[in-house]
């Protein structure tokens, strides 16, 4: 390794130390979902964080934006919520001497953090408004390209306990979003450390360590970590295995899962196995963070048969065993 890579690595380290310590001024507990979400953003990405309502997904966003000195709006998707107030629209103006124009008003997207709140309630046509920006960083309106703020980044939240009015993801929105982010409930001390912070006369408010520039240069560094063979090895042999149709694929998928991962899981994991290990102060990952990272990444680019729904298989438990099977592998070879 250069050591002009190595002294940008320890830096960014110890800068990455800074923000999640301000976030721990907001944000008390769920050091696992801050470190997938700063992980995403690292890797240029974008997290679809799940779970119930009041569990501070919302806050934790706000906090991000805060922190990583980003532009940020916020959405709230709603089943009458159109493209136009996403991506923005054309309206006619007239001007003083009375000759008229079309003006294109931006939509709320046109920031560097976007916080889609309870994506799923939106509808399928406004769902699908979010694609484009969300792989090509741009929209189309009125047949006009328009490159969005550097670096975009869409954080969308999902309770999955609501589901009256609400349209699945489709698996081409699901398969852009890099990780997806299961927010559980606090443990008791944790409850009681955010009952006392957030009831008092004044809540903590967290400085801005990075800025636009900066978290730029973090995911450019990023992408210059080394990767070991082994690692390489490892996650392909994980995202093949969970191909049902697959040669690789041990009896466990071929008999519960209908469809499985394309590339774009085997790219989302080498770029966050790098940001795990530059968010734990190492210089280059190991097969452990693809193990640790094989849930999130492949949770939400799987699909379980109806037989396997039907006899109660669970999709964790067969990403766990093709996980430690690939582990066992690994070790063997």
């Amino acid at each position: 390794m250069a050591d002009e890579l190595l002294n940008e690595i320890e830096a960014l380290g110890a800068r990455l130390t800074e923000a999640r310590g301000a976030i721990a001024t907001r944000i008390i507990g769920q050091d696992a979902v801050v470190g997938l979400s700063l992980a995403a953003m690292l890797s240029g990405g974008h997290a679809l964080l799940m779970g119930l309502p009041g569990l501070g997904k919302t806050r934790l966003v706000e906090t991000l934006a805060t922190v990583m000195g980003l532009s940020g709006n916020r959405i709230q998707f709603t089943p009458d919520l159109m493209p136009s107030d996403i991506l923005g629209s054309e309206v006619l103006e007239t001007a003083a001497d009375g000759s008229r124009a079309f003006r294109y008003i931006e939509g709320p997207i046109f920031a560097q953090l976007l916080m889609a709140d309870e994506i799923n309630r939106a509808s399928p046509r406004t769902q699908s408004a979010l694609l484009q920006a969300m792989q090509e960083r741009e929209v189309t309106v009125a047949g006009q390209t328009r490159r969005l703020p550097a670096p975009f980044h869409v954080l969308a939240t999902q309770n999955p306990i609501e589901q009256e009015g609400t349209y699945p993801l489709p698996e081409a929105q699901l398969d852009r979003f890099l990780v997806k982010i299961d927010v559980d409930y606090p443990d008791r001390d944790t409850e009681r450390a955010i009952v006392l912070a957030t009831t008092g006369g004044a809540e903590a408010q967290a400085p801005a360590v990075f800025d636009a520039a900066g978290l730029i240069a973090a995911q450019a560094v990023v992408r210059r970590m080394p990767v070991g063979d082994s690692v390489v090895e490892m996650i392909l042999d994980l995202v093949r295995a969970c191909r049902p149709d697959g040669e690789d694929a041990p009896d466990t998928v071929r008999r519960h899962v209908a469809w499985g991962p394309g590339p774009r899981a085997a790219q989302a994991l080498m770029l966050l196995v790098r940001a795990q290990a530059l968010l734990e102060g190492r210089l280059a990952p190991d097969p452990t963070d693809v193990s640790r990272l094989a849930r999130p990444v492949l949770g939400h680019r799987m699909a379980l048969s109806f037989a396997a729904r039907a006899e109660g298989v669970l999709l964790d438990e067969v990403i766990d065993e093709v996980t430690d099977r690939t582990m066992r592998l690994g070790r063997a070879a």
